[in-house]
């Protein structure tokens, strides 16, 4: 399904051109950074792979590859919170793609039930040693044993 959108070999056309060849890694995937349109606040991160980029243009919602369950995702169809694509962008390499979305119902993208998957800091102690503390204003909005049971989003 990767042949869905163009290869571009000329690196010149690649970070210069206007021709939109997204460049999947070897399992198929290009990553995804979801930002909110309103805000730019950091979303998530996931993958998409051709079919799922595909859709996600047809349709104007958000569509990812869950790696893993193996399958085609569309974000939000279980919790109700579909993200609605505002814009999308490409690096210069096209190896990643940045979606500005809308969500719908309460507003949160993490499968944790919080706004944003970004909800923990990591801290540096004097000895070195790391930790992650989570950001108070983070809480989550719904329950996700109430909304996804045991699979998660």
């Amino acid at each position: 399904m990767t042949d869905a959108f163009p290869q571009i070999k000329d690196k010149t056309e690649l970070e210069r051109g206007s021709v939109f060849g997204p460049r999947f890694d070897e399992s198929g995937l290009i990553t995804t950074v979801v930002t909110e349109a309103g805000s730019d606040q950091l979303l998530m991160v996931a993958f998409m792979n051709a079919e799922a980029l595909t859709k996600t243009l047809e349709t104007g919602i958000a569509h990812y590859w869950s790696r893993s369950r193996q399958s085609l995702w569309k974000k939000g169809e279980s919790s109700g919170n579909l993200q609605h694509v505002v814009e999308m962008r490409t690096d210069c390499d096209q190896d990643v793609i940045q979606l500005r979305v809308r969500q719908d119902g309460d507003g949160a993208a993490c499968h944790t039930g919080r706004v944003s998957c970004f909800y923990r800091v990591v801290t540096k102690a004097a000895n070195g040693s790391t930790a992650l503390e989570f950001d108070e204003h983070m809480q989550p909005m719904f329950d996700p044993e109430a909304v996804y049971g045991n699979k998660g989003e």
